[in-house]
Order: C-alpha cells, then structure tokens, then sequence
C-alpha cells in the first residue's frame, strides 16, 4: 500500500555488495542509533535548548527526512536512501534535484558507519544513485562538494570521473570547499552502470516531472 501512495518508495537500488531502498520512517530509529559522531550536520539545521549535543544531531537527521517527503516538488526534491550489506544498515547516501527541471543537475551527499569505511562502498553508493540520475531520471550533469581535507569524499568524487571546478569558503567555519562535477558524457562512457540495479523508477516518474514518453 505504501507504494501505492508514495511511488518514491518503492525505488530500489542494487550494487555488488549493497542494497539502497529509500528511508521510511521505520528506518529512523536505527538510523539515529547509528549516526556518527563525526558527520557534519547542516550548521543552519533547527537546534533545541535542553537537548545535548546528541539529541540535536537526531533531530537534524529525523526532521531532514520529514522535509524532503513534505516538501518534495518536481522542480526541488531531496530523495534519501538507506544503504545495507550483509552487515545490515552501514549508511545513508542522499540524491538532491536542486532547480531539477531548469538545471537537470543533481547533486549528493551520503555517510557511513565507521566499521564499513575504507571498503570501497561510498563509490558504491555514489554509483547507484548516479545511475538513477543519469540511466532513469535523464541528468545532465551531476556535481557534489566536499571540504578539502575530506580525502574520503574527495577521493569517491575522483574516482567516479568528476573533475574539480572551484573552490569557496563555508561561512560557519572558514573551511575551503572544493566543488567537483560530473557530466553526463563522461558518466556514459565510463560504463560504471554496468551491474548496477536500477528498479521501481516508473511509477515514481511523474514526481521528477518526467512521463514515460519522455
């Protein structure tokens, strides 16, 4: 039933060691026992006197997730998926639609537990949902961003084809970002979908405002 009513749901992603499904709300509580200490949360996010530091970082992931459902658009969505192994739930990889119709750029951002780091599985996750964007969804380009001392971001990025751009300065702490992007050309002849599942797009399409036509 749940598909029924929100399509979005039913998208299913598959790499070769990982299965991506987009959160539900179900997903919430593992995912705040899980969230790493480390993550950088959105400075501008919502914070609540009397909660610590911890209660606050679940807020921002929990009222994160109620938002991009709430406020979802064809012309502005945010779409979560929840990334599991044969380990189980190892992390979260976010596909972004900033100005999607106009621009058809997405953009990204994903975390891992500490345990499945260094495993080569953020490329993974990156992977899959480039492959949404691009295969399915018609992407022309894809960008993404990541502080300068983020060898882990950085090195997904690079080793997925994006070239750096430019750099800017996050107001709230003065760090470089470095900017990375990703065209549609080069995705295609990489040939990096090969062997990624791409499933339950077709009836979610109307919501990127793409007809089957299209």
């Amino acid at each position: 039933m749940g598909d029924v009513v929100w399509p979005l749901h039913g998208i299913r992603l598959r790499t070769a060691e990982l299965d991506l499904r987009v959160m539900t709300e179900a997903d919430l509580p593992t995912l705040c026992e899980l969230l790493p200490d480390d993550l950088q949360m959105n400075p501008h996010a919502t914070t609540y006197a009397g909660l610590d530091d911890r209660a606050n970082r679940r807020a921002v992931l929990v009222q994160g997730y109620w938002r991009a459902l709430g406020m979802w658009s064809p012309d502005d969505w945010a779409l979560p998926f929840v990334a599991r192994s044969s380990d189980g739930v190892i992390g979260v990889q976010w596909l972004e639609g900033p100005d999607w119709r106009a621009e058809r750029t997405v953009d990204s951002s994903s975390w891992l537990v500490p345990a499945a780091r260094g495993r080569g599985l953020g490329t993974q996750m990156r992977a899959a949902v480039l492959a949404l964007a691009f295969d399915r969804l018609g992407a022309s380009a894809a960008i993404s961003s990541a502080v300068v001392d983020n060898g882990a971001s950085l090195g997904v990025s690079r080793a997925l084809g994006y070239r750096e751009t430019h750099r800017s300065v996050l107001e709230h702490s003065g760090e470089a970002l470095q900017h990375v992007r990703l065209e549609r050309a080069s995705w295609d002849a990489s040939g990096r979908s090969r062997g990624i599942g791409v499933d339950g797009v077709g009836p979610a399409l109307p919501y990127f405002g793409i007809t089957e036509e299209e």
